[in-house]
């Protein structure tokens, strides 16, 4: 089991910062690629980037290459997602989830989820 835990959402305007922060615990957790998600009302699921624990390969939606920065602090088991030049667009609740699948894109290759953060970016 592997047990997921976002905070750092909160209410900003356009163009400001945000770090979300995701704590993970459970054994093995290292071995696990972390991805996070984000999902606004009325619309799906959707990946925003993704970071395997070993190697460090990094994935980025096209939405936010450029704008959001993905790391992670393995001493800490913790996954952060630094979010800039903020945009309305982002607004949503945004889910940390753990994945052993090789296609850390897709949402249903995803095993574990936290509960989620609200962000919202005022315009």
């Amino acid at each position: 089991q592997v047990q997921l835990v976002e905070s750092g959402g909160g209410l900003v305007q356009a163009g400001d910062s945000l770090r979300l922060s995701c704590a993970a615990s459970g054994r093995t957790v290292t071995s696990y690629t972390m991805g996070w998600f984000r999902q606004a009302p009325g619309k799906e699921r959707e990946f925003v980037a993704a970071i395997r624990w070993s190697g460090g390969s990094i994935y980025y939606d096209d939405s936010v290459k450029g704008r959001f920065t993905i790391s992670r602090d393995n001493a800490k088991n913790t996954v952060y997602l630094q979010m800039n030049s903020l945009k309305p667009e982002d607004t949503a609740v945004y889910y940390c989830a753990a994945t052993r699948s090789r296609n850390p894109i897709s949402k249903y290759a995803y095993d574990y989820w936290g509960q989620g953060t609200q962000v919202t970016v005022s315009s």
